[in-house]
């Protein structure tokens, strides 16, 4: 990379992203059909784009109340009602996927967009879909690792020759419609996985940071060692991201006891399915306060953001802004605040510690609609 072209950290490149997972939200009490809560999901991210927020990212779950389980589908039409608005997703369950008609999903996204799409893959915390389209879960880690293998080269090379234990092979193959030169941009998502951090760097692959509980400041070893595996692969430095989840309201107090109505029977639930903690009003206080959930005043829910940008060395936010059965008011309310008053402030606050915010001395990085890595 020409070093010529590196400048100084800029906190006005710091990126805001909306993450959905289809959850169907109320409307005055009445709980929307899934075709209104798609045509929300539309209407949300031309919102979205109107307040300045850069990016809007749809999850892929195949579960009762959610209805992102055709994400290329709503990302293009999405696309069609947008004009400068990244759009991508939340993560996409490689695992699962079809690398092939993947590439071609996205492609075509791509080109509906005009080079505004962007993928975040992972292996998925929910295995629905693992049952869903006949694949076994003790092959969980070998599938994915087969998977990531073909699409990266599918994005990278121009014609393929592969083989591999879970697809038919492909032997000089040349994909339709064509990706830029490159692929798109692409990022790995984790949830934890030192050995899931090393992955990111070896692919050469921005890293986005799953954070749903306890402190946000403990992933800042993962971040760390991102950033040292990057330079052991001999790879330009990348972007981090958090992904994390909450709501903005005028007040902590109406946020917090809002918030909670609809947190609280949804982590009851994830602590039978997956052996999470039971939800208490202590642990939820904790999470608001200190924690990973992102719930407040915009005041308040910027200084967290900055904290997390200055602990985990992020260069973008992504907010979870639904939760099943959650009124579509309150979600517009978020989208709305985060975009007009939490991320100008945000900004402030980076640009005010912007030696604390930059702890590594490495400047801000994006990637381009290229799939490119460049300093701000």
């Amino acid at each position: 990379m020409n070093t010529d072209t590196i400048g100084h950290a800029d906190a006005r490149s710091f990126q805001f992203g909306l993450n959905t997972f289809g959850d169907v939200p109320t409307d005055e009490g009445r709980l929307l059909s899934d075709a209104e809560a798609v045509r929300l999901l539309v209407d949300e991210a031309k919102l979205a784009e109107s307040v300045g927020l850069n990016a809007f990212s749809v999850g892929e779950h195949y579960r009762e109340g959610a209805v992102d389980s055709a994400t290329p589908v709503l990302l293009a039409a999405i696309a069609q009602a947008t004009d400068s608005i990244t759009v991508g997703t939340a993560v996409t369950v490689l695992s699962t996927q079809d690398p092939v008609r993947l590439y071609q999903e996205f492609s075509t996204v791509d080109a509906v967009s005009a080079g505004r799409t962007e993928l975040v893959l992972g292996r998925g915390s929910a295995i629905e879909s693992f049952p869903l389209f006949g694949y076994d879960i003790a092959e969980y880690e070998q599938i994915f690792e087969e998977k990531l293998d073909l699409f990266t080269r599918l994005m990278q090379e121009d014609r393929v020759t592969w083989s591999g234990r879970y697809r038919s092979p492909l032997d000089d193959v040349r994909l339709h419609p064509r990706m830029p030169a490159g692929g798109i941009p692409a990022w790995m998502g984790i949830g934890g996985s030192p050995e899931s951090v090393i992955r990111a760097a070896q692919y050469g692959m921005p890293l986005m940071m799953a954070i749903i509980g306890g402190r946000p400041e403990r992933f800042a070893g993962h971040a760390e060692l991102y950033l040292k595996a990057l330079a052991q692969f001999g790879k330009p430095e990348l972007p981090i991201g958090q992904h994390s989840i909450g709501l903005i309201a005028d007040t902590d107090e109406a946020a917090t006891a809002e918030f909670w109505t609809y947190w609280e029977p949804m982590v009851t639930q994830l602590s039978k399915e997956r052996g999470f903690y039971p939800p208490t009003p202590e642990r939820y206080a904790e999470e608001v306060d200190t924690g990973a959930l992102f719930v407040g005043s915009p005041e308040t829910v910027a200084q967290k953001i900055a904290y997390s940008a200055q602990a985990n060395h992020l260069s973008r936010f992504d907010l979870k802004y639904d939760i099943a059965r959650m009124p579509r008011t309150a979600r517009e309310r978020t989208v709305r605040l985060l975009g007009e008053q939490v991320a100008p402030r945000v900004r402030e606050l980076l640009d005010e510690r912007r030696e604390e915010w930059q702890a590594t001395g490495r400047p801000v990085v994006q990637i381009t609609k290229d799939g490119k890595a460049v300093h701000a």
